[in-house]
């Protein structure tokens, strides 16, 4: 009988709909039963203002600088974070510092970085701790608007100015979690 097959069928498709909207970290317990700390997920990431697809490498570049992101994300949170306390971030857009200036005849689809195109990463968050009470939760618009002057951070890395960026929202935010 194929009465069951359009219900499955759309089961798959609702599926498909529903894993296109985000690409999230692996839950919060991973293959080998290890419980993690840090959950970090992309929120529509096809709508991001800027994570490098435009350039050479498109998907496969915007991927590459979401997976990067991510694991620093997941590095220096899990420095802050006391113990049992649990991060869920949820990326909501990125905008990487700089911007290409196609006017440039010889330079078209290079990035050029200037002080008038600052990172901005849009985030919403929530720590709990061990038994998964609320700590703290927010939305952030992550700025910094003397990129260029910090002088600080990641010198030859390409997201060198993200990465600063969400050092310094890590330290502010959670800084304080493991008691300094």
């Amino acid at each position: 009988m194929r009465s069951g097959l359009p219900g499955l069928a759309m089961a798959g498709v609702a599926a498909l709909v529903l894993g296109a909207c985000a690409i999230q970290a692996p839950s919060m317990r991973t293959e080998r039963g290890k419980d993690v700390s840090v959950q970090v997920e992309y929120l529509q990431p096809e709508r991001f203002t800027d994570i490098g697809e435009t350039f050479p490498g498109g998907t496969k570049r915007r991927d590459a600088n979401l997976d990067e992101l991510r694991r620093h994300i997941e590095r220096r949170a899990q420095r802050v974070l006391g113990d049992g306390q649990r991060l869920q971030v949820s990326i909501t857009d990125i905008d990487l510092a700089g911007k290409t200036e196609p006017w440039h005849p010889r330079m078209p689809d290079t990035r050029i970085v200037r002080d008038v195109y600052p990172p901005r990463i849009d985030l919403r968050f929530t720590l709990t701790d061990a038994e998964g009470k609320v700590l703290s939760s927010g939305e952030r618009h992550l700025r910094d608007f003397m990129f260029m002057s910090s002088g600080r951070g990641y010198s030859s890395d390409p997201l060198r100015y993200e990465k600063v960026l969400l050092d310094d929202w890590i330290e502010r935010e959670f800084g304080a979690s493991r008691g300094g």
